[in-house]
């Protein structure tokens, strides 16, 4: 992390569902999408995704772990890392955390920017709803913040989340100096 790096202040809105949605949102017509299980995914590839999906809303956090400690996380046996491929290209992703067996989180979820705005949103995080299900936990849950999309928020509750608290965190967006350190400069001048 680069010494000069600024921080963002923004709100973490903590969400939950106790009951697995009655609708099902269809795909598009007309996309030729699949959703893959990444069974241990390389890190790089791990990275690429977090990157694509998350730098336009600052995601860091698993961004500035060392490989040892995003490894540990990622290829455990409690993650499950799905990919979204459009056209047989990578167009976002969503990480199912089961590390706790009453509860299952949705610990991340995306879109790439070149797969948002073709409606795509529903029907992909419907499936994301239904993977975290598929365990039987009590209840599932997911968080958002006011530096993701805007439309996040509203979406998780469309789709049967309820909000269960707010908190005040800060965030410290990857700078230049960091996206050369990840390889990922061209992702600076699109974000």
């Amino acid at each position: 992390m680069s010494k000069d790096a600024e921080t963002i202040d923004v709100t973490v809105t903590y969400l939950e569902m106790t009951t697995p949605p009655a609708r099902r949102w269809s795909l598009p017509l007309g996309v030729n999408a699949a959703i893959l299980h990444a069974e241990k995914p390389q890190l790089a590839f791990y990275r690429f995704l977090q990157l694509q999906v998350g730098y336009p809303w600052k995601w860091e956090y698993r961004l500035r772990m060392d490989d040892e400690t995003l490894a540990g996380i990622i290829h455990a046996d409690t993650s499950e890392i799905y990919v979204l491929y459009i056209d047989g290209a990578p167009a976002g992703f969503y990480e199912v955390n089961r590390a706790d067996d009453e509860t299952t989180d949705l610990a991340y979820f995306g879109l790439m920017p070149h797969a948002a705005g073709r409606g795509l949103g529903r029907w992909f995080l419907g499936q994301a709803i239904e993977s975290c299900w598929a365990g039987e936990p009590e209840r599932i849950t997911v968080n958002t913040c006011t530096a993701d999309h805007p439309a996040a928020l509203p979406l998780y509750q469309k789709l049967g989340f309820e909000p269960l608290r707010r908190e005040e965190a800060t965030l410290t967006p990857l700078t230049v100096d960091d996206l050369h350190r990840l390889g990922a400069a061209s992702v600076g001048a699109t974000g």
